[in-house]
């Protein structure tokens, strides 16, 4: 195979990253509407992560947010965004690079995408994640208490595929 020497993977992640930028920039001026709501997975020590240390202890390689009934404060820039949660009933600012992301779903309207961490290899970890559109095909993800906001090791589908864009491109 020829070198690619345009970079498409690199063009690619980055306009995905560009689509949870625009959907964080909705919810930041109108707030959530409908069933929408976020399963954010990032990088707990990816460059330019700044979280509380009990919660880099806790999850130290990945953590996922849900930005759903309690945030407050988020502030969505070119490079990060920033949003305050609670944990353990306390205020905890986040302030989290798009490049940090690994993953990103919205249950509410079952779409996902999921990322290429930094200095990985492939396309096949970059790009949408298809999702059932009936809901008994996929399990809706267990409630949680709003006196915290949740958080879970790994993102919340369990039915869907990650689709490589090398797939469709002729070789």
């Amino acid at each position: 195979m020829a070198k690619d020497f345009i970079g498409y993977q690199a063009l690619t992640d980055s306009a995905l990253r560009g689509v949870v930028r625009d959907a964080l920039r909705r919810i930041e001026k109108s707030g959530l509407i409908g069933a929408h709501h976020f399963y954010l997975t990032f990088k707990t020590h990816g460059e330019g992560v700044d979280i509380p240390d009990f919660l880099k202890e806790q999850y130290p390689d990945e953590m996922t947010i849900i930005i759903q009934h309690q945030y407050w404060a988020l502030k969505v820039k070119d490079d990060y965004f920033e949003v305050t949660l609670t944990f353990k009933k306390l205020p905890a600012p986040l302030h989290i690079p798009f490049n940090a992301l690994t993953a990103f779903f919205d249950p509410g309207v079952q779409f996902g995408l999921q990322f290429r961490s930094e200095g990985e290899t492939g396309a096949a970890k970059t790009g949408p994640v298809m999702v059932p559109s009936t809901p008994e095909a996929a399990p809706a993800p267990e409630p949680q208490p709003e006196a915290e906001a949740p958080v879970a090791e790994k993102p919340a589908p369990q039915a869907g595929e990650v689709v490589s864009l090398d797939s469709f491109r002729k070789k």
